[in-house]
C-alpha cells in the first residue's frame, strides 16, 4: 500500500512581517572546482575533522600532510572532472535546488520560512550561512542534515560545526537539530517511487543492490547506530517494493585506509555478482539524497566497470532522489514535524 502523508497542519502564527524562522539544509560539501588545488583545500578540511578520522592527531597529521594531501588531490580532481557540470558540482547544485524547492513547498502550505543550503566542508559554510541568517534577524533555526541515517561521522559533525559557530556569538538564535529520518515513511516511499519509475522505463533487474556509504566497523562497536539504520532503511524499502530477500542486497562503499570497514563492500559485491553469472543488476544509493562523486563516479562508472568486467551483462544505476517531487514532499513533512510550535507565517 502506498504511503499517503497527512496534509501539513496550519502554520503557527507570527506577528512579524518577515520570516523569523529558518531551515539550514546541510550537506557534506564539495571542492570549488575539479582541480588539484581546490580538491587539496577541500580534503584538508574534510580529513582534518576528528569525527571523520578518529586517529590521534599526533599520528594522523604526518600521514595527512606528508602523504595524502601530496598524492590524492590530483587523482581525485580527475574523478571530479568526470562528473562536473556547467553549473558546477552536482552535489552543490542539487542541494541548493532542494533548499529552494523545500522553501516553495512549505510556502504552498502557508509557511513563510527562510531556507538556506550549507556545506559541512567547503562553501557555503555552515558558519557563513548562520551569520547570514542572524544578520537577517532570524530568531529560530532548524538544522536539517541531508543524511537520512545518523552517524557520528556526518550528522554529529554538522552539530559540531554549529556549536563551533555558536561559541563566538553572544545572542544565539534558538536552535533545533534533526538527527535523522532513516525510517520516515515519506522518505521510504520517495525511494520506492524512484525505483518503480526506473523499472517502468527500463525493466526490472535480477537484483537490486542498495549501496550505502561505508564507515569503519569500530564505529558500530562504539555505539554508532549508522549500520543498523542502513539495514532498517533497506528492509523497509524492500517491503515497500515487495522484494523477497533473494532479490536485494545491502553493501557499503567508499572505503578509505587500512582499518576494517563495514561489509560487504560494494566493489566486491558487484564483482561477485558478475562472476556468479548474474546478467543484470540495478544499483541505488539510498543514503545519498543528492547525486555526487560517490554515486556518479564511484558507482555509476567504477561500479559499472567492476560488474561488467567480472562477467555481468547489464548495469543500471538508479539516480538519487535529487529534486523528485515525492522527495520534496517528504522533506517538507520532515521539516514541518520538527518546526512544530515555532512561528512560520508572517502577518500581512
Amino acid at each position: 500500500m502506498r504511503f499517503r502523508p497527512e496534509p501539513l497542519a496550519p502554520p503557527a502564527p507570527n506577528t512579524r512581517t518577515a520570516p523569523s524562522t529558518a531551515i539550514l539544509w546541510c550537506n557534506l560539501g564539495s571542492p570549488d572546482a575539479p582541480t588539484a588545488g581546490a580538491v587539496r583545500r577541500y580534503l584538508a578540511e574534510f580529513l582534518a575533522d576528528p569525527r571523520v578520522v578518529e586517529i590521534p592527531r599526533l599520528l594522523w597529521w604526518p600521514i595527512l600532510h606528508g602523504f595524502i594531501l601530496r598524492t590524492r588531490p590530483a587523482k581525485s580532481a580527475a574523478k571530479y572532472a568526470s562528473i562536473w557540470t556547467e553549473e558546477g558540482s552536482p552535489l552543490k547544485v542539487w542541494t541548493a535546488r532542494q533548499a529552494a524547492l523545500l522553501r516553495n513547498r512549505l510556502a504552498e502550505h502557508g509557511h513563510t520560512v527562510r531556507v538556506l543550503d550549507a556545506m559541512r566542508y567547503g562553501q557555503p559554510s555552515i558558519g557563513a550561512q548562520l551569520d547570514a541568517l542572524k544578520a537577517e534577524g532570524i530568531e529560530r533555526v532548524l538544522v536539517l542534515p541531508a543524511y537520512p541515517q545518523y552517524s557520528g561521522t556526518t550528522t554529529a559533525s554538522v552539530i559540531d560545526a554549529v556549536n563551533a559557530w555558536s561559541r563566538d556569538v553572544r545572542r544565539l538564535p534558538e536552535l533545533r537539530f534533526v538527527n535523522g529520518y532513516h525510517a520516515e515513511p515519506a522518505y521510504i516511499e520517495a525511494l520506492a517511487r524512484s525505483v518503480q519509475r526506473h523499472w517502468q522505463q527500463h525493466g526490472k533487474g535480477e537484483m537490486l543492490l542498495m549501496s550505502f556509504h561505508g564507515v569503519p566497523e569500530r564505529t558500530s562497536l562504539l555505539g554508532d547506530p549508522y549500520a543498523a539504520q542502513c539495514q532498517e532503511t533497506a528492509r523497509l524499502l524492500a517491503e515497500s517494493l515487495r522484494l523477497p530477500a533473494s532479490e536485494y542486497r545491502v553493501s557499503f562503499q567508499s572505503r578509505f585506509g587500512k582499518a576494517k570497514w563495514l561489509e560487504p563492500s560494494t566493489d566486491a559485491t558487484l564483482r561477485g555478482f558478475g562472476a556468479q553469472g548474474l546478467a543484470r543488476v540495478d544499483v541505488m544509493c539510498p543514503g545519498f539524497t543528492s547525486d555526487c562523486l560517490e554515486t556518479l563516479e564511484e558507482i555509476a562508472m567504477e561500479g559499472r566497470d567492476a560488474f561488467l568486467q567480472s562477467g555481468g551483462q547489464a548495469f543500471h544505476y538508479i539516480p538519487c532522489l535529487n529534486a523528485d517531487a515525492e522527495w520534496i514532499d517528504a522533506l517538507a513533512h520532515i521539516a514541518h514535524a520538527n518546526l512544530a510550535g515555532w512561528p512560520t507565517i508572517a502577518s500581512s
